[in-house]
């Protein structure tokens, strides 16, 4: 089948979110703040938020926890713009390049709560045709569910699809159902590889 659509990932793909650009100047020097992202406000602590917990529930959570981190946990959702840095300008360019000849779409796993902030922030969004959200789902990848959510939602097909994300479990999933997928790295390397599928 020839490939219709381009189905994009968000954070490291399209978007530069990084906790570090918030903690880096909160903390007094790095080893301080990756024992803290390490430790504390871990990345899987984070994924339960992108598969829908509540951002009041997951502080607090953390909080009664780990009471002597109390302040610096409430910086991650009470200033989590500052984690939201740029779009990274290549994806971009790549992205509107694109959707001269695909139809866009977007699978992401995020926080329903903060999502709104990224779509006011950054203008191709709007570029995309469907977005499917991990936390407005309650599915999160690699669950094989949400990528049949997006197909199912969109009426479209996953042998006429590409999916580029920079998580390689997620890659695999998407491979498995039929995508052809791309682990992206760099936007230099996805143009290099999406060259070899299409006609750019």
């Amino acid at each position: 089948m020839a490939i219709k659509n381009i189905v994009f990932d968000f954070g490291g793909v399209l978007v530069d979110w990084n906790p570090r650009h918030l903690y880096k100047s909160h903390f007094r020097d790095t080893d301080e703040m990756e024992y803290f992202l390490q430790n504390i406000c871990t990345e899987e602590w984070n994924i339960e938020q992108d598969r829908g917990r509540s951002l009041a529930e997951a502080t607090l959570e953390l909080q009664n926890k780990f009471p002597e981190h109390s302040a610096s946990i409430s910086l991650f959702y009470g200033q989590w713009e500052v984690m939201l840095k740029d779009e990274i300008p290549g994806t971009v360019a790549l992205l509107h390049q694109l959707k001269k000849k695909y139809t866009l779409y977007g699978l992401t796993n995020w926080s329903a709560e903060t999502i709104d902030i990224a779509y006011r922030r950054f203008a191709f969004f709007k570029e995309f045709e469907g977005i499917v959200v991990s936390g407005t789902e309650k599915l999160i990848k690699p669950d094989q569910r949400i990528f049949q959510l997006l197909l199912d939602r969109y009426s479209i097909h996953a042998e006429e699809s590409i999916f580029i994300d920079d998580n390689l479990n997620n890659v695999l999933a998407a491979r498995e159902l039929g995508f052809t997928a791309v682990h992206f790295l760099n936007p230099e390397q996805l143009e290099a590889d999406l060259a070899t599928i299409l006609t750019l």
